[in-house]
């Protein structure tokens, strides 16, 4: 199983974190992860950066996708060439628009956190998403059983699990399993898009929104 967390922050893009990324992938190999997506609130890393990081990564494979605050509440994207038409604010129909032409992915992060009415957004939207987060650090056991209630209405859409880390302790507790070894964000994307992974756990790790 190739284990990958594809949502968490760090302190050198999202104020908001306090996870430095040198120790964040030390911590990761240690603690058996095999890979790293690094999703800064409307930020994506650039290829210089993230290969000198990857540099020190110890062959833990460590891309960059980045969370985008549009107007219906956080998506994470994936296979951007950049973020210049997805700024904050942006309305979920134009980030899906943009996504869609890079043949990219998006992942809705923690469906119906602060009283979103992500089955509004669904019904709208849902054909453009690749995925919903099912579990993470942010997830709660209440959203958590909503968005089981529309899967159960829609098997056909994908679903993730991720730390949504900010702090180094919380990162691999919830992470997205595949069967086969991810080197790019080509094949990242591929992945997400065929709906080929599955939420896990690191045993031991904190469970805000219940045992996977």
């Amino acid at each position: 199983m190739f284990r990958i967390d594809h949502h968490l922050h760090t302190s050198r893009h999202s104020p908001d974190s306090i996870i430095d990324p040198i120790k964040l992938v030390k911590h990761a190999k240690a603690i058996g992860l095999n890979g790293l997506v690094i999703t800064e609130h409307d930020y994506q890393w650039e290829a210089k950066e993230l290969s000198e990081l990857n540099a020190q990564a110890d062959g833990l494979v460590v891309l960059a996708g980045a969370e985008i605050s549009a107007r219906e509440g956080h998506f994470l994207v994936y296979g951007l060439p950049n973020l210049d038409e997805v700024g904050p604010g942006v309305s979920l129909a134009k980030l899906l628009t943009v996504v869609k032409r890079h043949d990219a992915a998006v992942v809705a992060a923690h469906p119906y956190r602060w009283d979103q009415d992500f089955d509004a957004i669904f019904a709208e939207h849902g054909v453009g998403l690749d995925a919903i987060e099912l579990v993470s650090n942010n997830v709660t056991e209440l959203t958590r059983a909503k968005a089981a209630r529309l899967l159960e209405k829609n098997p056909q859409l994908g679903t993730t699990g991720s730390s949504d880390g900010h702090d180094i302790e919380i990162i691999g507790c919830y992470h997205t399993g595949f069967r086969q070894p991810i080197s790019s964000m080509a094949e990242f994307v591929s992945a997400i898009k065929a709906r080929l992974g599955k939420p896990c756990q690191l045993p031991g790790t904190p469970s805000a929104c219940g045992p996977v």
